[in-house]
C-alpha cells in the first residue's frame, strides 16, 4: 500500500499546492492560538493589576507616610511600577502641600534615585522611560541626570530630557539648557525649546542676556522670543543694548520690559519703538506706554490710532481710555485725525470701559471749547463715525497675534 508521500509525489505539481494549503492552515492556527493566548494573558494581567491598584489605593495614606514598610512592595517590580505611577499621577493635580508630601515619599522610598540611575546608565527606550518619569517628579536632584540626556544622540531622548527640565521650572534647569545650547547649538525643534526656556527662565530672566548677546542665527531668534516673553522691568538697563537690534523679537522684549519704568530714558525708547517697522514691536511699545500712564505719551498713543494694524489701534485706544485726564481733549484729537478706523477703535474701547457717560460730562463742562465745537463732537459721538476723504490702509493681522492679546 503506497504511503501518503508516494501519493503526493504522483500528484505532481498539484502536490505543491496541497502542501501550501497545509502550511497556510497550520500558520493560521498558530496565529489564532497566539492571539487567544495573548488576550488571555492580558486579561489576567489587567485583572491582577486592577486588584493591586485597588489594594494600594485603600492604604495609600499609610503607604506614603511610611506606616507600611517600603520593603513590602519596593522589591517587587510589578508593585513598584504601580506605586510609582499612582504617585506621579497624583503630582499632576496636587497642591503645594500634597506635592511636597509626595516628593518626600519618592525620596524616602528611593524611587527618585532609582530613576536617576536608570537615566544615566540605560540606553534606548529604557532611558527614555526613566527620563520621562524623572521629569514628572520635578525633583531638583534629577536636573543633572536630565541635562545629561540632552546630549544623547537620539532626538526623542533629547526631547524627553528637555520636557523634564521644563517641568521643574527651575533656574538651575535653565542654566543646564543654556549651557547645552552653547555646546550643541540648535539640535531640537524650536517650539519645545522655547517652551522649556520660558518656564525655566521666568524666575531669573537675566540668565538669557549673555546668551542672547553671543548667539547667532535661528538660536538667537529663539532666545529673543523667549526674552520677549519673560522680560521684566528689572531688566530695563540690560535690554537697552537691544533697542536698536535688527532682530524684531529683541526690540519687542525691550518694549515689554519698559512697561513699568517711568524714567525719561524709557519713555524716549518706547516712543521710538512705537514707530518701529514691525507691527508687534509697535504693539508692545503702545501697551507699555499705556501702562506707564504718562501724559507725555498722549500724542504717540493718538498717532497709534492711525496704525495700519488693527491690534495696535485697539491697544492704543485702550491706553488712551485708561488715562484719567484730558478726556475731552483726547477725544477732540481723535476726531481731528479724520480716521474712521481710529475713531471706531477709540469708541469701542470707551464703550467696553463704560466711560461714555464720563466723556459726555467732560465735553459739556469743557470751557475751552465753543458751542459749535461741542455740537460737532457730540454729533460724532452719537453717530459713532465720520466721513474721511481717503480710506485708511488696513494691514492683515497675522494669526500669531492671538498670543499678544
Amino acid at each position: 500500500m503506497p504511503s501518503i508521500f508516494e501519493k503526493l509525489y504522483r500528484m505532481g505539481p498539484a502536490s505543491l499546492l496541497f502542501k501550501a494549503i497545509i502550511v497556510a492552515i497550520v500558520l493560521d492556527a498558530l496565529l489564532l492560538a497566539f492571539i487567544l493566548l495573548r488576550r488571555t494573558y492580558r486579561k489576567w494581567y489587567f485583572k491582577k493589576r486592577d486588584a493591586r491598584v485597588y489594594e494600594f489605593r485603600q492604604r495609600w495614606h499609610a503607604l506614603i507616610s511610611g506606616e507600611i514598610p517600603f520593603e513590602t512592595w519596593r522589591k517587587k517590580p510589578f508593585d513598584r511600577r504601580i506605586v510609582e505611577e499612582i504617585a506621579l499621577d497624583a503630582f499632576e493635580a496636587a497642591g503645594p502641600e500634597e506635592s511636597a508630601r509626595l516628593l518626600k515619599f519618592l525620596r524616602n522610598s528611593g524611587l527618585i534615585e532609582k530613576r536617576i540611575f536608570e537615566a544615566r546608565n540605560h540606553k534606548g527606550w529604557r532611558r527614555l522611560r526613566a527620563l520621562v518619569a524623572l521629569g514628572r517628579t520635578r525633583a531638583p536632584e534629577g536636573i543633572h541626570a536630565l541635562a545629561e540626556g540632552l546630549r544623547d544622540s537620539d532626538l526623542e531622548t533629547r526631547l524627553a530630557s528637555l520636557r523634564g527640565l521644563a517641568r521643574t521650572a527651575s533656574p538651575k534647569a535653565a542654566e543646564e539648557i543654556l549651557a547645552w545650547l552653547g555646546e550643541a547649538k540648535l539640535t531640537v525643534p524650536e517650539l519645545p525649546l522655547q517652551s522649556a526656556l520660558v518656564q525655566c527662565c521666568a524666575e531669573r530672566p537675566q540668565l538669557l542676556i549673555p546668551f542672547v548677546r553671543n548667539a547667532q542665527g535661528p538660536l538667537r531668534e529663539v532666545l529673543g522670543r523667549v526674552l520677549g516673553e519673560v522680560a521684566t522691568p528689572s531688566l530695563g538697563p540690560d535690554l537697552l543694548q537691544f533697542a536698536g537690534d535688527k532682530l524684531d523679537e529683541l526690540r519687542a522684549s525691550v518694549a515689554r520690559a519698559m512697561s513699568h519704568s517711568n524714567s525719561e530714558l524709557s519713555l524716549n525708547v518706547l516712543i521710538d519703538l512705537a514707530q518701529d517697522r514691525t507691527w508687534f514691536v509697535r504693539l508692545r511699545a503702545i501697551v507699555s506706554l499705556g501702562k506707564q500712564s504718562d501724559d507725555r505719551a498722549i500724542p504717540v498713543l493718538v498717532h497709534g490710532l492711525t496704525d495700519s494694524n488693527r491690534l495696535v489701534r485697539l491697544r492704543g485706544a485702550e491706553a488712551l481710555v485708561g488715562l484719567n485726564t484730558e478726556t475731552a481733549s483726547i477725544f477732540e484729537q481723535v476726531v481731528a485725525l479724520q480716521d474712521r478706523y481710529g475713531l471706531h477703535a477709540y469708541l469701542t474701547a470707551l464703550e467696553n470701559a463704560g466711560l461714555r457717560g464720563r466723556l459726555e460730562s467732560r465735553l459739556r463742562d469743557d470751557a475751552r471749547l465753543s458751542q459749535a465745537q461741542k455740537d460737532h463732537l457730540f454729533a460724532v459721538l452719537q453717530a459713532g463715525g465720520l466721513r474721511v476723504s481717503e480710506p485708511a490702509t488696513i494691514e492683515a493681522t497675522p494669526k500669531s497675534a492671538a498670543g499678544l492679546l
